[in-house]
């Protein structure tokens, strides 16, 4: 259940997505089970704040998302369905154009495949929250657990999202890259800014 299947796209470990497009199938997406891995979020916070889904990926029987509640960015990791671990920003998101991150590092592996490391988040290169989660070795589903960015139209990941289906993003996703080359985040965050100023 944890193989992947054959793919006629070559692996490759930096992935890009858009708001706005169909939800990404699971065998497609980009793949984070037993590695560590960085989701940025290149994005636009008007004044007075924003909220929101900026990527999701699962259900609530297994899956991850980045969102934005109160004005302080939110990771949860849904673990099979049994443990919601939640890490938040301790401080709030300015307004303007901005990178949220959060950044599992992956420090061991139980026997059965099971994970553990440290998630830290971050609001541009300012490191602003970190705590300990396990990450799941199987798929978040057999069907119907896709990537979403911007939204989480279908099952929700984590009850804790601000606001009503689909728990839009009020701010602006420009784009949403998740890195599973295990490197440093501040190349990551340098790679964001490039990015941007390409823009």
């Amino acid at each position: 259940m944890a193989s992947p299947r054959p793919q006629p796209a070559p692996e490759r470990n930096l992935f890009v997505y858009y708001p706005g497009t169909a939800p990404v199938p699971e065998g497609v997406a980009v793949n984070t089970r037993n590695r560590s891995y960085t989701i940025v979020a290149d994005v636009g916070i008007p004044e007075g704040g924003a909220e929101g889904v900026l990527f999701a990926f699962g259900t609530r029987f297994g899956g991850h998302a980045l969102y934005v509640k109160n004005n302080r960015l939110h990771y949860v990791y849904n673990y099979v369905g049994s443990l919601e671990q939640t890490v938040t920003s301790t401080e709030e998101i300015p307004s303007g154009r901005a990178t949220l991150s959060a950044a599992f590092n992956k420090e061991r592996e139980e026997p059965r495949g099971t994970a553990h490391g440290t998630l830290t988040l971050y609001i541009n290169d300012r490191k602003v929250g970190e705590e300990q989660i396990q990450t799941q070795p199987g798929k978040f589903g057999l069907a119907g657990a896709g990537l979403l960015v911007d939204r989480n139209s279908g099952e929700a990941v984590t009850n804790d999202y601000p606001g009503e289906r689909p728990w839009s993003f009020t701010g602006t996703v420009h784009k949403i890259m998740v890195d599973v080359t295990g490197e440093p985040y501040v190349h990551h965050e340098k790679e964001a800014a490039a990015m941007m100023a390409r823009e």
